[in-house]
């Protein structure tokens, strides 16, 4: 298919395949039109030319806008919308239910009821509830349930309007930037639940940890086509390399061969032209149709432009370069941590110690809500804790990018708001900002009118030109795309100062930190280790203390356990062989009496089976739940 957007091509003979169960990952550079392709699949945006083709009642989701729900609308009730169809039918069933004791109840009606039970059953009614708190919870929602929609932050939005796609279960799940505005543990829990995820996915995302642990496909999207690689990420990133070289040794033996008929025609020519012989003219005329009907290969590009990232630490800090001394730090809903009236609200955190030294490369990782953010601006704003110190070390110069941009006037144009903080010349400050990909008459832009990865980009370029030791950064990686990303990895990892970085980026978080601080409950445990060994390390601490807390079992010999053992297991079928029997008992007599209720036309003896029917249903209920 073809897409093209204000006359510029953007997507040129695509191809993509879409096969029942695949976990496929889109990547590409920002602007290659990934998610055009998710709104061409969902049937959003038609194609300029070629088809789209989906298998017959094939249900597509895709998280493309935040709708308006309106002002009365609640969190739970956006959840409730994905069951849509079943509410309904519990709705009908309800009304059927009520019209049981009327006289003029008839025998189509009974029958429409038992249809629809059994509709509701097989799609999954009776698990609509749990179904909910699952992903609820799962995302780190169940606290908003209760809230407006319309009074919830846009990352909280977009969550919840990811939840709903979960739960709607669409045959084709298009996700666009799925992990964005999710901390750690429901980052974890969305990768669990795409990958037990019944049908096909399609996410867009520069997460590269997140796709190496849920894709088995990755599409990389450039100049238009689309290449298939059947693997996570990093064997993306292997075996695109490998083509690259083979495609570009296969160019360059092309052009030895183009090179050498060229000169070979050349000669023939002259040959032809100083002998006056025909047959030569003839030969050197075949060889020229022949170099001309050659399939030539274009040359590879083997490395796209990427941003110039440059960081120059200044002079050395002291060996201690940030200290905290038992602080305490308590935060009210709506207001800024640290003011006045906080100590009688939420408590971030109670006593926490740090010490930071001179070179260390330390991140901060946890909840959304624990924290984080808060001991930045204690650190690098001088936001004031209700006890405790905090205190920076000698020969400091702070280098801080806060996770909202900060830009102090959206009005000023990239090259104002650049030599605003790097006092240069304006012909230096547009060589600088070259580097960053802002070329041309593109300083003239507004800040205003930029996207999120181009502010990121401004303010990283402002950053690198400060004459800093050490570096504070909240999400750096926020809005960058792969290549973006890399670049800013492969930069950080030549400061020769102290950085501390809160992130959710576990392949920043793996390739850069060393050192994991970890803020949870209230309390910042340092761990030395990348993150998958700091996790590690903190899933076997709080093991450990759980079977700490247990009471000690009494020494026993392996023998008297075994035995225990052996015996516990027969009592459990025991009970278990008991449970099954009894329910079945109870299925038989449910199925006696819908059998009856068909053929009973006396509306009195049909109210009384129906309601021996639900005395029976809620008996099986309590039997399924001794048996879990």
């Amino acid at each position: 298919m073809n897409k093209g957007w204000g006359g510029a091509p953007v997507l040129q003979n695509l191809t993509v395949e879409i096969h029942e169960g695949d976990r496929i990952g889109l990547v590409g550079p920002n602007g290659c039109g990934k998610t055009t392709v998710l709104k061409l699949i969902a049937g959003l945006e038609p194609p300029d030319s070629g088809a789209i083709h989906c298998r017959k009642g094939a249900r597509t989701a895709l998280l493309a806008q935040i709708p308006d729900y309106g002002a009365d609308t609640t969190a739970e009730e956006v959840l409730q919308k994905a069951f849509a169809d079943l509410l309904l039918m519990r709705e009908r069933m309800t009304e059927l239910e009520a019209g049981m004791a009327d006289a003029a109840f008839t025998d189509r009606r009974l029958k429409e009821y038992g249809e629809l039970q059994d509709r509701f059953a097989e799609m999954g009614g009776y698990e609509m509830e749990a179904r909910m708190l699952r992903v609820a919870g799962g995302l780190g929602l169940t606290a908003l349930l209760g809230q407006p929609f319309s009074s919830l932050s846009g990352g909280e939005r977009t969550k919840v309007c990811l939840a709903n796609i979960l739960l709607r279960e669409p045959d084709l799940l298009l996700l666009d930037e799925p992990t964005n505005h999710l901390d750690l543990q429901a980052l974890e829990w969305l990768e669990g639940h795409l990958r037990d995820y019944r049908g096909s996915v399609v996410i867009v995302s520069h997460d590269r940890y997140f796709l190496d642990r849920v894709a088995g496909k990755i599409i990389d999207l450039e100049g238009g086509s689309g290449e298939v690689y059947h693997g996570n990420y990093s064997y993306f990133v292997v075996e695109k390399e490998r083509r690259l070289l083979a495609e570009f040794a296969a160019f360059q033996e092309q052009q030895k061969k183009i090179r050498k008929m060229e000169e070979a025609i050349k000669r023939l020519r002259i040959w032809a032209a100083q002998a006056d012989n025909p047959k030569m003219f003839k030969r050197a005329a075949a060889m020229q149709k022949a170099l001309d009907r050659m399939d030539k290969l274009d040359r590879p590009m083997l490395e796209r432009k990427k941003i110039g990232l440059s960081f120059q630490a200044g002079e050395r800090s002291g060996n201690d370069v940030i200290t905290l001394k038992d602080v305490k730090m308590s935060v009210r809903a709506g207001q800024a941590p640290g003011s006045s009236e906080a100590a009688a609200s939420r408590v971030l955190y109670s006593s926490v110690n740090m010490l930071v030294r001179y070179r260390e490369f330390a991140a901060i990782v946890g909840d959304n809500g624990s924290g984080k953010s808060t001991l930045l601006k204690m650190i690098a704003e001088g936001l004031a804790p209700d006890q405790g110190t905090v205190q920076l070390g000698s020969q400091v110069k702070l280098g801080y990018l806060a996770q909202q941009d900060g830009f102090v006037n959206d009005e000023m144009t990239i090259l104002d708001a650049f030599r605003d903080a790097v006092m240069v010349e304006e012909g230096e400050a547009r060589h600088l900002l070259a580097k960053f990909l802002f070329y041309g008459a593109a300083v003239f832009r507004k800040v205003k009118a930029l996207s999120g990865g181009e502010r990121m980009r401004l303010r990283l370029a402002q950053l690198m030109y400060q004459d800093v030791n050490v570096l504070m950064l909240d999400e750096p990686t926020n809005h960058l795309d792969i290549d973006a990303r890399e670049a800013l990895e492969d930069t950080l990892a030549q400061f020769e100062g102290t950085i501390l970085c809160v992130s959710h980026d576990r392949y920043l978080l793996n390739k850069l930190f060393p050192i994991t601080y970890w803020i949870e409950r209230g309390e910042l445990a340092r761990y030395e280790g990348f993150y998958d060994e700091a996790r590690k390390k903190r899933d076997e601490l709080r093991s450990s203390a759980t079977i700490g807390r247990a009471e000690p079992a009494k020494p026993a010999r392996k023998q008297e356990i075994a035995t225990a053992a052996a015996e516990s297991t027969r009592q459990t079928e025991k009970q278990l062989a008991k449970l099954e029997a009894e329910i079945a008992a109870v299925e038989r007599k449910i199925a006696v009496l819908d059998s009856a209720m068909l053929q009973e036309n006396i509306p009195e003896k049909l109210t009384e089976m129906y309601n021996e029917k639900l005395l029976l249903e809620a008996e099986r209920e309590i039997l399924y739940q001794r048996m879990e």
